[in-house]
């Protein structure tokens, strides 16, 4: 079941999931989180998805996809967002 989360600030989760992707073994330069918000439950991470000038999807796309979902998991488990709360 799910535990009490504890408050962050905004600019403090955006630094530890910023530390969290560095030190990720699938980091990719230029990869990192700029924003986030609160959606019930769920932390939601938003960045960087290396379009193309087309605005379509790149190799780098899914993974950067798939770093905002591994934080989301991670960082929702123990935070919500102090002024959203």
């Amino acid at each position: 079941m799910r535990t009490t989360t504890q408050p962050i600030a905004r600019e403090a989760l955006l630094a530890e999931a910023n530390n969290i992707i560095r030190q990720h073994e699938d980091y990719l330069h230029g990869m990192i989180a700029t924003d986030v918000e609160q959606k019930n439950n769920v932390l939601v991470f938003r960045g960087e998805f290396f379009l193309d000038p087309d605005g379509l999807p790149t190799a780098k796309t899914t993974a950067v996809f798939n770093m905002f979902k591994h934080l989301a998991h991670v960082l929702s488990e123990k935070y919500h967002l102090a002024d959203e709360a």
